[in-house]
């Protein structure tokens, strides 16, 4: 589990193809300071297992499931990606409950800056919309977000300068595709009010 406070920027290093899957290495010093073998980290939203670790860099692998459901398959050597190490008993829950399951993909539609904030529409698929409230939590790449509005294929988030200046959010453009995953305990009271 996570909580959707990104805590690095890392770097792809390499991507070794293994036909139905692929062994990702990503570079970020921080959460791989104290990363044992099968720990959890959520790179870009998704929850990956450690299977290697060295200097500053961890080797994950990532299943054809998740390749094709996640924007994870259109990672390049350098790109860079959101990091978050899984929380701990004693872990400030300074976001919301985020599981690191992806539940669709997202394209950002639109950025309108401002003085101080700038607010993003991404769209969205249809059959995630129900799951939005205004005021609501989402995540976006990993990163927890407040949704400041739903429109029926799209909804917007307000980032803050610290969010623009740690985190893939300050430089995705218009048309860049985004992992998503809707607040669970949404999908829970659906499933426990859906009649039986």
């Amino acid at each position: 589990m996570f909580t959707g406070i990104i805590e690095e920027l890392g770097t792809v290093e390499s991507l070794e193809d293994q036909g139905d899957a692929i062994r990702l290495t990503v570079r970020g010093p921080l959460v791989t300071g104290d990363a044992g073998l099968g720990d959890s980290i959520s790179v870009n939203g998704c929850c990956l297992t450690v299977a290697t670790r060295d200097e500053g860099t961890f080797t994950a692998d990532v299943m054809h499931e998740t390749l094709a459901k996640t924007s994870l398959g259109a990672l390049e050597p350098g790109t860079q990606v959101n990091l978050e190490r899984a929380v701990t008993p004693t872990t400030r829950l300074g976001g919301h409950i985020v599981q690191g399951h992806v539940d669709g993909t997202g394209t950002v539609v639109r950025r309108t800056p401002s003085e101080h904030w700038e607010l993003v529409e991404i769209a969205l698929p249809a059959e995630l919309e129900r799951y939005l409230v205004a005021k609501g939590s989402i995540t976006v790449d990993g990163i927890s977000l407040t949704v400041v509005d739903v429109m029926p294929e799209s909804f917007t988030v307000s980032l803050i300068p610290e969010t623009l200046a740690r985190t893939t959010l300050g430089f995705k453009q218009p048309g860049d595709v985004v992992n998503l995953e809707v607040d669970v305990i949404a999908k829970y009271v659906e499933k426990m009010v859906r009649p039986a």
